[in-house]
């Protein structure tokens, strides 16, 4: 069978929370929505160009592509359709769409609800052994990119170049500044809880950064082998000896021939989501085709470090430093010392005229302009705005496709 290669094809994944109308309190209806729109119970629901599915709460709507798309034009208007279907679905049962990251005052220790259908077994397995009424489990929504490859040297070229961006995205894509009705340390706390909702495995996430490895082969041998080895301790049955176990920050989907990058919090609405998504496509463009420096090169610089510059985004957002002259050095930077913010707004300005269509242009402007969501929901938050009142903003720019801006 003919696989996909590099940038042929994009797969996008959008999570969303269904909430209540009246109070935006998370509400565990997706397989009644889901019934309501198929006539009959489902797990997934194919609607042309794009599918809805199940997550593993009943809280969680994914919309997502419906197999590779051969481009991400016109994919954020596709999204917003499918956003105004399901919000008017939901309307009619007195519930709603909320977007971002994580829900801002959840208590999923009361409120999570496990996805009791098809699937379940799965998500059984994953409760017993690590217990997902959790933030890192239950109250997290992600946006998916799904990058193809075909064989082993475009396989090592992605991945390379992937995780080589891995640490930056955070100062890019955080949303999820609140937790438990709070600001949280965190500006991206949805990755905070991720990367420790699995310890009781360390193997499952590692240090969110992969290693850096060359095949198939040796990426079977490095990472899943002594993650499957790890889990079958207490899951003797094999239930989650499955590739989607890995929880790294990007994970090799030998299956279905393609990468899945995982650390990109859902945005405000579809546009924002595709803006973002489609920074990080060329960016991992032009690494891939060794614009500023040799995939060697980039295979050099040392997982730790990177990992450091990961946890140093998720709290700072774009305030963070780059100070290692070998990453500011594969992305052509002539510096011994950046703002993670200035970087981005460096890369974007090289890259973004050709590399992102030009229906996001304006709201990826906006993103690298004034910051994260979250930071742009801190500032809001710190002018006086309560929770609620930002989650109702939220919501709006959801059904409308529009960025969050607030003026003063």
């Amino acid at each position: 069978m003919s696989r996909l290669g590099l940038f042929d094809a994009f797969g996008v994944e959008i999570e969303y929370m269904i909430v209540d109308q009246a109070s935006l309190d998370v509400r565990p209806v997706c397989d009644v929505l889901m019934e309501s729109m198929a006539g009959e119970p489902v797990a997934e629901l194919e609607r042309g160009d794009l599918a809805w599915s199940n997550e593993l709460v009943l809280h969680v709507l994914e919309l997502k592509t419906n197999g590779p798309a051969p481009s991400l034009q016109g994919l954020g208007a596709a999204f917003h359709g499918e956003i105004r279907t399901a919000i008017e679905a939901l309307g009619s049962m007195g519930y709603g769409l909320l977007p971002g990251g994580a829900h801002p005052w959840m208590d999923p220790a009361t409120e999570t609800r496990l996805w009791p259908h098809e699937y379940n077994r799965v998500y059984e397995t994953f409760d017993r052994i690590f217990g997902c009424s959790g933030h890192g489990w239950s109250n997290l929504q992600s946006t998916h990119l799904n990058l193809p490859f075909d064989g082993d040297r475009e396989f090592h070229r992605l991945h390379s170049a992937i995780r080589l961006v891995i640490p930056l995205i955070p100062a890019l894509a955080a949303s999820s500044p609140f937790l438990d009705g709070v600001e949280q340390p965190q500006l991206d706390a949805r990755l905070e809880a991720y990367r420790h909702n699995a310890r009781r495995v360390p193997e499952v996430a590692g240090d969110v950064v992969p290693d850096a490895v060359r095949s198939e082969d040796e990426y079977r041998e490095r990472i899943l082998e002594p993650l499957y080895e790890a889990l079958a301790v207490h899951d003797p049955e094999g239930v989650l000896r499955h590739e989607w176990a890995n929880a790294r920050g990007s994970i090799a989907r030998f299956e279905r021939g393609a990468i899945e990058v995982r650390v990109i919090d859902a945005q405000e609405c579809p546009t924002a989501d595709l803006a973002v998504v489609s920074m990080v496509v060329a960016l991992v463009k032009s690494l891939t085709e060794e614009r500023w420096a040799s995939i060697e090169r980039i295979d050099r610089i040392e997982t730790p470090g990177l990992a450091d510059l990961f946890l140093r985004t998720v709290e700072a957002g774009g305030d963070a430093l780059v100070s290692d002259r070998r990453v500011l050095d594969a992305f052509g930077v002539n510096s011994s010392e950046t703002q993670v913010a200035r970087l981005w707004q460096r890369l974007a300005d090289t890259l973004a005229p050709d590399g992102v269509p030009g229906e996001y242009a304006t709201t990826l402007e906006t993103i690298v302009g004034h910051g994260s969501l979250a930071a742009r929901m801190v500032g809001a938050h710190r002018d006086g705005r309560s929770l609620e009142q930002i989650a109702r903003l939220l919501e709006d720019c959801l059904r409308r496709d529009r960025p969050f801006v607030v003026r003063s």
